[in-house]
């Protein structure tokens, strides 16, 4: 990511349960949504009638199965929506030895912004102090992350919910998350700022409190 052109959203001096940070109601829902059994012919026939409003004809060849092949992509990038992310943290083992920070950078992923449902990629860096040697897999942590990605997300929101979902599972002694995303919304519609990225990270626990460390941790996540 080219950090010369960047827009800062940072929370990491924020207290989790502070009048800055996302709501109980804004962060949930963290578990699964049902999926009604007729999702991708409503969704099909959802981008039938865009096409149509544009004076498109579906029936032309190019078009013919654009409705189904949106209809089915929709529901594999919104998959996240229809599991609870968290669950991949619950295989978990102890190291009693390790009394150290775990850090997974670089984590590449794929979302879509909730307001105009154009993609957001780039990747998250997750880093977190165990607690009585509770460890989970590291490729768990970047399943949580794709999880959660692929919902209509906000940056914010994809930030706090990976936290969450570290504290909720593992509570943790502390938690560090920084993501690092460009908007399609920005670059190829609206400003037109190609290139743009968005920074956004929270801390958690003796990483809140303890600004030393946490500077620390997230000189380790950019290095």
């Amino acid at each position: 990511m080219n950090n010369l052109n960047a827009t800062i959203l940072t929370a990491t001096a924020r207290q989790s349960d502070s009048q800055d940070s996302l709501s109980s109601e804004e962060l949930r829902p963290m578990e699964a949504l049902p999926l009604p059994e007729d999702a991708e012919v409503r969704i099909a026939g959802a981008v039938r009638e865009i096409l149509e409003a544009l004076g498109e004809n579906p029936e032309r060849e190019g078009l013919l199965d654009t409705p189904q092949r949106v209809a089915k992509m929709y529901l594999e990038v919104f998959s996240g929506l229809h599991q609870d992310p968290r669950d991949h943290l619950k295989t978990q083992f102890s190291a009693d030895r390790h009394h150290g920070a775990v850090i997974v950078k670089d984590i590449r992923f794929h979302s879509m912004c909730e307001h105009h449902l154009l993609p957001v990629y780039g990747k998250a860096h997750v880093a977190y102090l165990p607690a009585g040697g509770r460890l989970t897999g590291l490729s768990k942590i970047a399943r949580l992350v794709e999880g959660f990605a692929r919902r209509p997300q906000l940056q914010e929101r994809l930030t706090d919910q990976i936290a969450q979902g570290m504290e909720d599972i593992l509570a943790p002694e502390a938690v560090l998350v920084v993501i690092e995303a460009e908007h399609m919304c920005m670059s190829m519609r609206g400003v037109r700022s190609p290139g743009s990225t968005t920074v956004t990270s929270i801390a958690r626990g003796t990483w809140l409190r303890d600004s030393t460390a946490r500077m620390e941790i997230m000189a380790l996540l950019r290095g």
